[in-house]
């Protein structure tokens, strides 16, 4: 059974959490999923509604659909939908307390790329002009992801780790205050935040990623289970568009963070490969954040976007067994 060590950062105690009330479910929805990747700044727009409607069947307990939340107008419409007696007392409103997370896809990885702005230099013209376009880029991604969700009656607010108040020192988190996120639930909204361009210590600036924002998140916030979104059925043990590659069903965390295969038995080493354009790390990261949320004792889902697999995962359908039929990879601590 190969081990893999963990080489990922995390603080070795914990100040008081501002969460009040208990999270149900952080989700990831990656950027590989929700965009096409390689056209510029391109919604994949099937693959979020379809999202936005699991996440309201997940976190909406009435079967009812919400009145729609986006009043503003849209590409080609004519006119702003808005109809106010639709709300009323409606009680479809109530939502389970989940943090919405999302990758960078087509947006902003270009420019952060072209920049360098994950390596820092922000006294560099070219890096600070690189930082004031990758965050034009990513917003406007977020804006488009809320405004989706709130088409479906789910009151979402966007939440920019740079605005809130996140920095990292030497690319690993140094201080993030949460109170803001953990506010926006306990007054009834989901927040989304997004991987951004942040404010480093030492190196003067950086790129965090969405699965460094979730990892921290889970810390505080103590989810019931997290579910990773992607574009493909979870984590294989070669990239998945090679021929025979295995899709690992269940990945085991210890103690320290290394993380092993328990589901299927592999004979061969895995191979974990990293996009050129990406500046976040790719699969590498995603597991070994991953891995992190594991060993907090939560399990963690990774899943394609848009399919029967996510929306079980979404609904917490996995949590007391894994179905033989269910497509995805389980991470979860051996405790």
């Amino acid at each position: 059974m190969e081990q893999h060590k963990n080489e990922s950062h995390t603080q070795t105690s914990l100040p008081l959490s501002p969460f009040t009330q208990p999270i149900r479910c952080i989700v990831k929805l990656g950027g590989a999923a929700i965009t096409s990747k390689n056209e510029l700044e391109m919604i994949n727009e099937e693959i979020l509604q379809k999202v936005s409607e699991q996440l309201r069947e997940a976190m909406v307990a009435s079967s009812e659909k919400p009145p729609g939340m986006d009043w503003s107008k849209r590409p080609g419409a004519s006119e702003i939908f808005c109809n106010p007696e639709e709300f009323g007392d409606h009680s479809a409103i109530d939502c389970s307390p989940f943090i919405v997370v999302h990758g960078a896809g087509s947006f902003g990885h270009f420019q952060a790329s072209k920049s360098g702005v994950h390596k820092g230099q922000l006294n560099k013209p070219l890096v600070k002009g690189g930082f004031v376009a990758t965050r034009i880029s990513v917003t406007t991604l977020n804006l488009e992801i809320v405004r989706a969700l709130a088409r479906e009656g789910i009151p979402s607010i966007g939440m920019s780790p740079f605005s809130c108040g996140w920095f990292t020192s030497e690319r690993h988190i140094s201080s993030a205050d949460l109170s803001s996120v953990a506010k926006a639930i306990d007054s009834g909204f989901t927040p989304v935040l997004h991987g951004d361009a942040v404010l480093d210590e030492i190196q003067g600036c950086t790129i965090l990623s969405g699965d460094v924002i979730i990892s921290h998140l889970a810390a505080y916030s103590k989810p019931i289970y997290v579910v990773f979104l992607t574009d493909v059925y979870g984590v294989y043990d070669r990239p998945p568009t090679e021929p025979n590659a295995i899709l690992l069903k269940e990945i085991a965390v210890a103690e320290d963070g290394s993380w092993s295969v328990v589901k299927p038995k592999l004979q061969n080493s895995i191979e974990l490969t990293v996009a050129a354009h990406d500046t976040t790390g790719g699969m590498k990261t995603k597991i070994a954040e991953a891995a992190m949320i594991a060993k907090l004792g939560i399990d963690v889902y990774i899943v394609k976007a848009a399919t029967s697999h996510s929306l079980r995962a979404l609904n917490g359908d996995l949590r007391s067994s894994i179905p033989d039929d269910w497509l995805g990879t389980v991470v979860r601590s051996l405790r």
